[in-house]
């Protein structure tokens, strides 16, 4: 269920630049399930999500998609791995600003994986590479921004009626 979610949300908020729920909801995944489910439910799911993307297939470059996959299972680790720290009816504001920026710091990771993919995939020499990389930050600021509240705000709200 956590996989068809996630690979729902994300055909839905497709169009809406740098908003996403499939981080969260792969996170969640691991936070109510554990680690192993977390980590296949991470894994299953951007597979599906970018392998049949309407807009593009993660299947024409596989360095992309092995970095998409590598990033989201491990999003579906660590959300197992927090577990004891964030599965709890109720969260002090510590906590969700802690949540916060676990979702930030994931979606760095991600965006980080997927960036270097491409540059590194085709070829390119490390100066074009960081040249790349860096030339995508702005864009890539806004989704971990954006991820890092849904987290706050998504998680705590979730897990309230889960545990």
């Amino acid at each position: 269920m956590f996989a068809a979610l996630a690979v729902g949300l994300g055909y839905s908020l497709m169009l809406v630049p740098n908003v996403e729920l499939i981080t969260v909801v792969i996170f969640l995944s691991g936070l109510t399930l554990g680690i192993r489910w977390g980590i296949l439910v991470g894994a299953v799911s951007e597979f599906i999500f970018s392998a049949m993307n309407p807009l593009g297939s993660g299947l024409i470059f596989p360095p992309l998609l092995a970095a998409q996959i590598t990033s989201m299972l491990f999003v579906g680790l660590v959300g197992g791995l927090l577990r004891p720290v964030f599965f709890k009816k109720n969260l002090s504001s510590f906590r969700v600003g802690t949540l916060g920026l676990t979702g930030f710091l994931l979606t760095f990771i991600f965006d980080s994986l997927t960036t270097l993919s491409y540059p590194i995939g085709s070829g390119f020499d490390w100066p074009q590479t960081w040249a790349i990389y860096l030339s995508g930050i702005g864009f890539t600021i806004i989704h971990q921004i954006s991820n890092g509240i849904i987290f706050a705000v998504g998680v705590p709200a979730v897990v309230k009626y889960l545990s």
